[in-house]
């Protein structure tokens, strides 16, 4: 069953086409904490505007955010370098990255949220619930 995904799908990971690809004309550049890892073509042929195109295969299901930031950039050439040969500067007041959780237990729930009990303050001022078949 995992070999039929990995032939069909492209959101368990990189298709049996896309590592092929990678294989014959990118270079290993390194991977991040996530197990995301990271390709750059080894020559021009295959360029947008005279820069060498790079890859990324992730880890597990391919979701983009899952790329952290200092790897985004090397991705979209706002970096020259990748973060293993020159890593980006942390401020102090950064947080770690974190891919999107939506959809997922660790999800942020507001207050009133259905998964946090779906209780939420009183309304106030001149709102009004409306009930069926009541004539306004």
């Amino acid at each position: 069953m995992a070999l039929l995904k990995s032939i069909f799908t492209w959101w368990n990971g990189a298709t049996f086409g896309a590592l092929f690809t990678i294989a014959r004309n990118a270079k290993f550049v390194g991977s991040d904490e996530f197990g995301n890892r990271y390709f750059e073509c080894r020559t021009n042929r295959e360029s947008y505007d005279g820069r060498k195109r790079r890859y990324v295969t992730y880890r597990g299901y391919a979701e983009p955010s899952k790329v952290p930031p200092d790897w985004h950039g090397w991705l979209h050439y706002t970096f020259a370098e990748p973060p293993t040969s020159a890593p980006l500067k942390r401020q102090v007041w950064e947080r770690e990255h974190l891919p999107n959780l939506t959809g997922t237990l660790y999800a942020w729930k507001p207050k009133g949220a259905l998964g946090r009990g779906g209780e939420r303050a009183a309304a106030r001022g001149d709102y009004q619930a409306w009930t069926p078949g009541e004539d306004a």
